[in-house]
């Protein structure tokens, strides 16, 4: 089972319910998340938590094979990070390393790069460090703005969030 931390419109948690993940309970940090209606529409227990020990004690509830951060817009301590390690993961945005945090799509743009895409990465005490689970690479192309390339790489993420999901429950 897996729990699913968002703290927006819950674009990849709509992805994930789609391709029929089973998913225990959403969590958010946001009480306004878009998310938190997809996963109640979907009949997913959510919940709202404003603080780190909320968060581990909800946890605690389940019985987790993997936390998937789907936008979740925290930065998880290192004690929280010792708690669940190897079982937190990450989807961000661009070809880790390149990149870490926000506005990946506007850099890769301005550094002139050819390629861009999306990395799933465990979760380590540093931000957008941890080991590499998978990547997925696009062509810039010469007509892509921001949105029409941040567009094309949650297309990717939708597909290889689900995929590495369902590989890493079952090893």
């Amino acid at each position: 089972m897996i729990a699913v931390l968002i703290s927006g419109q819950g674009t990849n948690l709509k992805a994930l319910i789609d391709d029929g993940i089973e998913i225990a309970v959403v969590v958010s940090n946001n009480a306004n998340a878009y998310g938190l209606q997809r996963a109640q529409s979907a009949g997913i227990p959510t919940v709202c938590i404003s603080n780190e020990d909320e968060l581990i004690g909800t946890l605690q509830n389940y019985e987790l094979d993997l936390i998937v951060l789907a936008g979740y817009m925290r930065i998880l301590s290192p004690h929280f990070v010792s708690l669940y390690e190897r079982r937190i993961i990450n989807i961000h945005p661009s070809l880790l390393p390149k990149y870490p945090g926000l506005n990946t799509h506007q850099r890769a743009i301005d550094a002139g790069d050819d390629e861009h895409g999306c990395t799933i990465h465990f979760v380590t005490e540093e931000l957008d460090t941890g080991p590499i689970i998978a990547q997925e690479k696009l062509l810039i192309t010469n007509w892509d703005n921001v949105d029409m390339l941040k567009h094309r790489v949650q297309a990717l993420e939708h597909a290889l969030y689900s995929k590495t999901i369902r590989t890493l429950l079952r090893s």
